[in-house]
Parts: structure tokens; sequence; C-alpha cells
């Protein structure tokens, strides 16, 4: 079984640009891809983990995501960053578009996704870790079996308390959290 890092999309790999699903408009953190090369390196799969509420609210079209996700390996393998899977939850209980306004076990703080591209790709959770940049993420990752780090760059708001929601590690950047798990 392989080791994998679960990536949260917007505000972690790339800028926060809420809704966003034109490539043109994609661009990955600056301080990312040092770690993420040095992670790929030392036998981890990159897999992205993304809630995109945006297609049950009715903003843009689920169809749209793969052109982020093509904009995003692109960008990557410029950096010889190897993307192994990219899995989105698309749902949200409140959204407008009826198919996709449900309560799932796929949107995040669930570890759905996780655990299905764990199955899906033959990965180990348990050598795995999740790196996110809200409480939520951490608590897919605590859930699935990973270990976990906060990108504590002011994006979370709520600071909600719970069981799994307490990160192994808080750091500052993608390239600051590689160098702790490869320390490990």
């Amino acid at each position: 079984m392989a080791k994998a890092v679960f990536l949260d999309k917007d505000g972690t790999l790339i800028p926060d640009i809420p809704y966003n699903v034109d490539p043109e408009l994609i661009s990955i953190q600056p301080d990312a891809t040092l770690g993420l090369q040095q992670l790929v390196a030392d036998g981890y799969q990159l897999i992205i983990v993304s809630n995109q509420s945006g297609a049950a609210r009715g903003y843009f079209a689920e169809d749209k995501l793969a052109g982020v996700e093509q904009k995003i390996i692109e960008l990557l393998k410029a950096y010889d960053i190897p993307l192994r899977g990219f899995y989105y939850c698309p749902h949200h209980p409140e959204g407008t578009v009826p198919e996709l306004a449900i309560d799932c076990d796929c949107r995040k703080p669930q570890p759905g996704m996780l655990k299905k591209a764990a199955q899906e790709l033959d990965i180990n959770l348990a050598q795995s870790w999740m790196i996110g940049d809200i409480l939520n993420d951490i608590e897919a990752g605590n859930r699935a079996g990973c270990k976990t780090v906060l990108i504590n760059n002011g994006n979370e708001t709520e600071w909600l308390e719970g069981e799994y929601r307490t990160p192994t590690i808080s750091c500052s950047s993608i390239d600051e959290a590689a160098a702790y798990i490869l320390s490990r």
C-alpha cells in the first residue's frame, strides 16, 4: 500500500478565489512546490480532496471542474510534481441544484473523499497526511485515520473545537509542512 499526502485545494494548494472554475485564474502557492517535490521524492502520492459546493449552489456546472483539474496538473507538471488523484465533493445540503443538495459523507469534515481515494488508489491512511487550511480539513483527515497539518494562513475563522479538530501540527506553508512530515 502507498502513502499519500491529501491536499485541500482552495487556500492550501492554490490561492482561494471563491467558487473559481476559470483555469486562467489558477496558480500554485509559491511556498508549496519545493515541499511537494520533496514529498514525492520520499514516495508520497499527492491527492487533492476539495469541497466544491459551488456546483450544488448553482454557481457553476460540475463539469467545469475538469478544466480546474487539468490546469492544476499542468502547473504541477512544470515542477515535475505528479498528481495521483483529484477528488471533489459537489454537494451541499443547502444547495439549489436538487440532485446535489444533499447531506453526504464526502463533504469535509466527513472523511468520504479520503476513504474513497484510499480504496481506489491502494493508500494506507495510517501512513498518510492531510494538509488543509481550515479545521474541517483537519477533521476529515483525522476521521480517516491520517495525521494532519493545518496551514494556519488566516483562512480558518470559526475555530470550532471538537474531538477530531486538533491538527498533528500547524505550519505556515506546504513547504514547512513537508519539512515536518519528512522529519518524522
